[in-house]
């Protein structure tokens, strides 16, 4: 299902969980829905940051960032798997290599990998990036790959494959589309796409706490190249890193159990990266306060809703654009992956953000986080 359609569905659900109970709002509801998320053992541990007007209304960190251990989970400190909120990371460093002509969105993605395998249609940097280039989605273990691939190399997990529609008939969220699209931002620049990332976007909006477990050791988290040294980024000690890394579980009918190691490195444009809860809600807010260096209308390809025959499928270019429920315009992206779970949302209108980081693979809590997130609005409105 397309994820922002299956966000919308969950805002119904979220009535369902609250029924008519009139006695709490605002943000005092948002802490009794986590508080109970918790006690219910709906998720190990869940940090949460949410801005109005650039200032922090509400961080906090519910459970635990590792049950054994018993460490709390931190908003600030615990550094957990943002999962597909990776893309938006990538898409703004995208942004900037378009603005400086280095990429053009509508120019054929066999100009910056010839040697690519030639499809039965051709397809655009544009089309990858809005997930209509027909390129397959995960197959068997693939979504749980532990093998230690360089982003070119991952273009091998699903090169020989056929595209599975014609480019602009069809929408079909995948990642593999960012695989493809960071190859290209590494063809195009000149550099490595982790360095260019860390350059144009991560530096410049302080994003101190948010990286790729493979590309970083030691504690100044310099970037380098995709080292072996560890690939499984539960072993990393905590020495290690400016803050917590978080435990990360997978949930089971006798409860949360670690979950398998996983190297992301390859698909690190669309799913890879970790960070805080704070640290991405400070991404959010550099939108809202035009700290992102990219002309208007070079940004705004990027957050509009894209069409396929005449029907919005309400995802941009890497960025996810709806409005809610109750027609409230917002754009962000949901992120599900091995051991992280994660919600971030724009409200431009409202001068909100959210930012909400689970480090277990989908809990199936989407109602309650949605939820959640309404009660702010009627913390706002109040």
């Amino acid at each position: 299902m397309n994820p922002i359609l299956k966000y919308l569905k969950n805002v119904f659900a979220a009535k369902r969980v609250l029924a008519d109970d009139t006695q709490l709002s605002g943000l005092v509801k948002a802490d009794y829905l986590l508080q109970e998320l918790i006690k219910h053992d709906k998720a190990p541990g869940i940090a949460i940051t949410v801005l109005k007007g650039g200032k922090t209304i509400f961080q906090k960190g519910y459970g635990y960032a590792d049950l054994e251990r018993k460490q709390f989970i931190d908003a600030r400190k615990s550094i957990c798997r943002v999962a597909s909120v990776s893309k938006p990371i990538a898409a703004t460093a995208l942004a900037y290599l378009v603005q400086d002509g280095l990429i053009d969105l509508d120019e054929s993605f066999y100009t910056y990998l010839p040697d690519y395998p030639k499809k039965e249609w051709d397809f655009t940097i544009r089309q990858l990036a809005s997930h209509t280039a027909g390129i397959r989605v995960y197959k068997g273990k693939e979504y749980g790959l532990n093998e230690p691939l360089s982003i070119k190399e991952g273009l091998n997990v699903f090169k020989n494959d056929p595209l599975v529609y014609e480019p602009g008939t069809e929408y079909l969220y995948n990642s593999f589309d960012w695989v493809m699209i960071s190859a290209a931002m590494q063809a195009a620049s000149g550099i490595p796409f982790e360095e260019y990332v860390q350059e144009k976007v991560l530096n410049p909006l302080g994003m101190l706490n948010t990286y790729c477990p493979e590309c970083h050791y030691g504690t100044d988290f310099t970037i380098g190249t995709h080292s072996q040294k560890e690939n499984d980024v539960n072993s990393i000690s905590t020495s290690e890193v400016p803050n917590q890394v978080a435990t990360f579980y997978t949930k089971g009918i006798s409860g949360f159990r670690k979950a398998i190691p996983v190297d992301n490195f390859y698909k690190l444009a669309g799913g890879g990266y970790l960070s805080t809860s704070e640290d991405i809600a400070k991404f959010g807010q550099a939108f809202l306060d035009k700290k992102v260096e990219i002309k208007e209308g070079v940004l705004n390809q990027f957050l509009t809703a894209q069409q396929v025959q005449g029907n919005s499928t309400y995802y941009g270019l890497g960025w996810q654009v709806s409005e809610d429920a109750k027609g409230r315009k917002f754009f962000g992206h949901v992120g599900n992956g091995v051991g992280g779970y994660s919600n971030f949302f724009v409200y431009p209108n409202e001068q909100l953000v959210f930012s909400i980081l689970v480090n277990c693979t989908d809990p199936k809590i989407q109602g309650e986080l949605d939820a959640l997130i309404n009660s702010f609005f009627d913390e706002v409105d109040s």
